[in-house]
Order: C-alpha cells, then structure tokens, then sequence
C-alpha cells in the first residue's frame, strides 16, 4: 500500500471519494478520549441509578451520597486505569497505528478498518469473549463478540445530527443517532471534506 498516495482523498470513477489513514494511537489522543467518555458514562447511569434506589429506600443522606460517590469516583480512576493499558496493548497489537479506510459520496459515509488489522480485532474479540465466558462475565463476552464483528461504521448523511471538526486530532466527528462516527482525513484534505459534509448533512449542526 503506497500511504503517500493512498492518504489523499481521491474521487474514484464510481463517484465515491477514496482515502487511507494511519492514526498514530499514542500521539493522537482521541481514542483513548472515547474510551474514557463511554467509561464516565456507563459509571455515571450506574450512580445515578444506585442514588435513586437509596433515595427511594428513604436512606439517602449527606453522609450515604458521599459514600456512594466516592466509591464510584474509585472505581472510575480503576477503570480508567485498565482503559490506559488495554488502549496500549491494542496498539502494540496494531503496531502502535490504527489504519482505516474511508469512502465518503454525497449519501453516506463508510470507516473500514483495513483487511489485516480486522483479522487482529477479531482475535482479539475472540479472546475478550472467552475471557468473559471463563469468568462468567456475559458483559465482558458480549463486548467480545461485538468488537469481534464490527469493523465498519457506516453513517446515512441525511440522518447525521452534528459535525464537530477537530482540526489537531486530524479528526471530524460525524454524530448521528446511535452512531457515532469518527473521520480522519489529512491535513490537505481536511477542509475539503468539512465542507462536503457540511453541504451534504442537512439536519447537522456545526461546531
């Protein structure tokens, strides 16, 4: 793969622009900046949730609220720990880049991973997932068997909700219900296919 030519966006004789992109997961941070939203999420509708049943028990305080709070606070820093390292394994694993592939027309919008690091993420989906049946974890095996499957995010432009341009991260996030896409494009190109989503996302907002 010649990445000098490839990482260019290039309209293709079918209509449909063309492009590669090498994300460095050490220097580029977004990754891991998603991992740890999905983290901050998932504890916080945990939280609120346990707040609510000790509220409904007529057992909620000052000194409980604290309690419960600084026990996930806890168990927050420990997950974003294990995030930490399994980000870096994965990217070892992936020879430290993550390499998609993108084709963008005036309908939708397709990240792919690239056909040798799909074969890594399915071995490593298959390990989570028998990791999560060994230790009885059906959460832990689900994830498996999803990262295992899902290599490819496809967004309908007609139904994306937002666009957000991180020029830095060499990052555009193409936000739709349910699906959060993530585009990377080159600096040269960058503007260029802003502007041709933002042209072509009627119900988005910009950021």
């Amino acid at each position: 793969m010649n990445l000098s030519k490839d990482n260019r966006a290039t309209l293709c004789p079918d209509g449909k622009y063309r492009w590669v992109y090498e994300v460095s997961m050490l220097k580029n941070p977004s990754i891991l900046t998603d991992v740890f939203k999905v983290l901050g999420i998932s504890i916080g509708i945990v939280w609120l949730f346990m707040v609510a049943i000790t509220a409904c028990d007529g057992n909620l305080g000052l000194e409980s609220l604290w309690f419960q709070t600084r026990l996930f606070l806890l168990i927050l820093l420990l997950m974003m720990a294990l995030g930490v390292v399994a980000h870096v394994i994965v990217a070892w694993t992936y020879d430290w880049k993550y390499k998609v592939r993108f084709t963008l027309d005036e309908r939708e919008i397709i990240h792919e991973q690239l056909p040798r690091q799909m074969k890594k993420a399915k071995t490593l989906g298959l390990l989570t997932t028998i990791v999560g049946l060994l230790t009885r974890r059906p959460s832990v095996a689900g994830a498996g068997i999803l990262s295992s499957s899902h290599s490819t995010s496809t967004s309908t432009l007609a139904q994306v909700t937002r666009l957000i341009p991180c020029r830095r991260r060499n990052l555009i996030k193409v936000n739709q219900p349910l699906n959060k896409n993530r585009v990377y494009v080159a600096d040269e190109d960058f503007d260029f296919v802003y502007h041709f989503l933002c042209q072509h996302c009627p119900k988005a907002k910009k950021s």
